[in-house]
């Protein structure tokens, strides 16, 4: 709309105005048209013709406005007057909007101007006593759908944020900043070029880390002093830099650098997308480092957020019904936490996230955009993507911005040998921050994962065993049902393909019956078989060691951990992923102050992120993760900025079940972020997620097993 706002004000820059008095001329016209909207929408959803009359209204307050305000030849109390009576107008707007928020589009700098709504203008301006010159239609595609979509309906507009919208009401957005050109591949041209980024940072080399400048100061305004790897971040964004991808390792305060960056770049209003479990902490974050700059937290349709807030606090499973006036609020800055949860850019999450990060960078090129995660890395050198996108680094097919100028200029193509390194360079250039506890901590405690093998030899260990054999038969008559069908094999060899074939066809196989099982359920009656054993492990490390973190995957296993201390008459506070975010911080609470309160029993995915337990140092792993981020995410939770002591991770494991084997998996896979970001001379493990390899090593050792009792 604002190119046709632009198109509209040059003719009205040549329409010829005829003397009016107080009660003649466009405002008038627009209190009558402006009151019909407002009723119409009072008596239900607003249709065709009264969205079309909202539009136009909206349109012409803005040219009105424009028109008073540089009318220099006017006398200020006049000027002042009209601009009163445009406010009027542009207030019921406001509060029609409020009641039907899908008009808020309608007034987007997008939005379709039909011809209709162009002929009204003209009658509008006409009635006014306004000649408005003859202009040639303009072919204008109709809009593909009046009604709004699933989508907008669920959208919301809190109060407050309507109250913020008049408090400015419908002044055009400042595109000026945005104002550059594309950069267009010419050399690269034709090149396919994201998958060699991406593989550039599979070749291993130096750290992944741009430059940084060194601070005059590691102080702040309002909080506490900065360790020295914070404050030079917050100096490269005071020195211009606006994207980073903050990945330093967690316990490092992602989240006291992100705010400050926001800060020393202005970058308000902020918006901050973050899991459920952590938008608490945020906003202690915030009032701790950037006291005078309000933070507010959405929660739901946000009717208790503050609308005049410097810091928009949201999480991920809420963010759909805010996007729209997110969208239209003028955002200076952007931060995701925990920003692997974009990992999927088809996900609903990612798409909201990546709409968001491309109306903020459309509008702004000086925009602050932060991704933050201690594990960027889950199973992929692919997961880079979508955050890559967020930051603007690539679209969906290709580098763009300062990205393809770098590429452009470095004068080398994929074909040529120098290419991924200088490919990577440039890549980390554009913002790609990660520091390792070992290099900017050296005063944190040391950290280390011991095994704690555990027998389970009465009925539930019997139990086990057996699923284990029945899941290892099943998988062998699947194999032996696809070797037949293939007399080309050599009957007594292990086809190693064939097995990963059979295994990937069980890995996307439903069970039929309740009595088959597969690798999650194997899993889960594993963790369900230690629970017992991991609390009576933890409640020792608390009489012994102090307060200990146990974390778990399944409820039933959080169960029967917390039946074990209540038993033993240990006190213990709980995190899980059902509690509204005042009862898990009150919990985490009690743990962290409370001397009484022994132990937390924490969600591996509700806790696993964003909280500080560091109050203690011993962690009980009760069940293993899917993968080797998830553990270390779990442990950094202790091990941080203000541990004082080693830490020891203490995963139980069960012997001489698929326990045992997954756990080596999980250790194989933990090269990939090491050899991406920290140059590590590391094998990255084959990209196939956990579940899949423990089926392959499953079948495969069954097979070993046969053609050893053959041969014997």
């Amino acid at each position: 709309m604002a190119r046709g706002a632009q198109r509209h004000n040059g003719s009205r820059t040549r329409a010829r105005r005829r003397p009016r008095h107080d009660n003649d001329g466009i405002i008038p016209v627009l209190a009558r048209v402006v009151r019909e909207v407002e009723s119409a929408v009072q008596r239900g959803r607003a249709q065709p013709s009264t969205r079309t009359k909202f539009q136009v209204v909206g349109l012409l307050v803005r040219e009105e406005r424009a028109r008073v305000m540089g009318d220099e030849s006017r006398p200020g109390p006049n000027r002042a007057e009209e601009l009163k009576r445009l406010d009027g107008i542009a207030t019921i707007l406001a509060t029609t909007a409020a009641r039907d928020t899908s008009l808020l589009g309608l007034l987007a700098d997008d939005a379709v101007v039909s011809d209709r709504a162009r002929s009204l203008r003209r009658e509008l301006l006409e009635a006014a006593g306004i000649e408005v010159p003859h202009e040639p239609a303009e072919p204008v595609e109709p809009p593909e759908q009046v009604q709004p979509t699933a989508a907008e309906q669920r959208r919301v507009v809190p109060r407050s944020v309507v109250s913020r919208q008049l408090a400015n009401p419908f002044l055009p957005p400042d595109y000026s900043a945005a104002a550059r050109q594309a950069v267009k591949p010419r050399r690269l041209v034709g090149w396919e070029l994201i998958e060699p980024l991406l593989r550039s940072f599979e070749d291993g080399g130096a750290m992944s880390c741009m430059d940084l400048p060194h601070p005059g100061s590691t102080g702040t305004t309002g909080g506490p002093d900065l360790m020295p790897h914070q404050a030079r971040l917050v100096a490269a964004a005071a020195a211009g830099h606006r994207t980073f991808l903050l990945a330093d390792e967690p316990g490092l305060g992602k989240t006291a650098q992100a705010l400050l960056a926001a800060e020393a770049a202005d970058a308000y209003p902020l918006l901050v997308v973050v899991p459920n479990v952590v938008k608490m902490n945020w906003a202690r974050e915030a009032a701790l480092w950037t006291p005078n700059h309000p933070a507010t937290v959405v929660h739901g349709d946000g009717d208790t957020i503050d609308g005049f807030a410097d810091i928009i606090i949201v999480n991920y499973e809420v963010l759909d019904r805010h996007v729209g006036w997110l969208g239209e609020l003028g955002l200076r800055g952007m931060v995701v936490d925990e920003a692997h949860y974009i990992k999927n850019p088809r996900s609903q999450r990612s798409q909201n996230v990546l709409h968001l990060s491309e109306r903020i960078r459309s509008r702004r090129s000086d925009a602050l955009l932060m991704a933050l995660t201690g594990t960027p890395l889950i199973n992929d050198i692919e997961d880079f993507t979508a955050i890559w996108r967020f930051l603007g680094w690539i679209d969906e097919t290709k580098p763009v911005g300062e990205l393809m100028l770098a590429l452009e200029e470095n004068g080398l193509t994929p074909a040529d040998r120098g290419f991924s390194p200088a490919a990577r360079a440039a890549v980390v250039d554009r913002g790609i921050v990660r520091r390792r506890k070992v290099d900017v901590a050296a005063d944190l405690p040391a950290r280390r994962v011991a095994d704690v093998p555990v027998e389970i030899d009465d009925e539930a260990g019997r139990s086990i065993r057996a699923a284990e054999q029945s899941l290892a038969r099943r998988l062998v008559a699947q194999y032996d049902r696809a070797l037949a069908s293939r007399p080309e094999i050599v009957t007594g060899e292990v086809d190693h393909a064939l097995v990963r074939q059979v295994a990937a066809r069980e890995r996307a196989r439903k069970t039929s019956k309740k009595s088959d099982e597969n690798v999650f359920s194997m899993m889960r009656r594993i963790g369900q078989a230690k629970a017992g054993l991991a609390a009576d492990y933890a409640a020792q490390l608390a009489r012994s060691a102090g307060k200990v973190v146990l974390f778990a995957k399944h409820i039933d296993v959080m169960d029967t951990a917390e039946a074990t201390f209540a038993k033993r008459g240990i006190r213990y506070a709980s995190v899980r992923g059902d509690q509204s975010a005042s009862v898990r911080q009150q919990q985490i609470d009690a743990f962290t102050h409370d001397p009484d309160v022994a132990v937390i029993v924490c969600s591996l995915t509700a806790a696993g992120v964003g909280i500080n337990l560091q109050v203690a140092s011993n962690i009980v792993l009760a069940e293993l993760s899917w993968t080797d981020a998830e553990q270390t995410q779990a442990i950094d939770r202790v091990h941080r900025i203000g541990q004082d002591e080693p830490v020891t991770a203490w995963r139980i494991i069960a012997a001489q079940t698929l326990d045992s084997r997954i756990a080596e998996l999980i250790d194989s896979k933990a090269g990939l972020a090491a050899r991406a970001l920290d140059g590590a001379d590391v094998d990255i493990q084959d990209s196939s997620d956990v579940q899949l390899e423990a089926l392959v090593t499953l079948l495969e050792d069954a097979l070993a097993e046969r053609v050893g009792s053959f041969a014997s």
